[in-house]
């Protein structure tokens, strides 16, 4: 089974087409998001980190907060 996307697919899913934005406009949707919006990303993007409640309780603590959240997904995507 093909699991790939093809640059049309991508382009028409949320959560690749976050990942073309810069600046301002990565800023500006990124705060429109609900903090589980956020987590759902992050646990998309990066599949071993800890991003949701049980795992940041268990593991740090706490919970990641939704201005934590932004701030990684911003490093995400606009990191080199």
């Amino acid at each position: 089974m093909n699991t790939y996307l093809t640059e049309k697919e991508k382009l028409n899913h949320p959560y690749y087409r976050i990942m073309e934005l810069k600046g301002e406009e990565l800023n500006e949707k990124l705060h429109s998001w609900s903090r589980l919006e956020l987590i759902d990303w992050l646990c998309w993007n990066d599949r071993n980190g800890v991003y949701t409640d049980e795992d940041s309780v268990r593991e740090f603590g706490n919970v990641l907060t939704e201005e934590r959240a932004i701030e990684i997904i911003t490093e995400m995507i606009t990191e080199d």
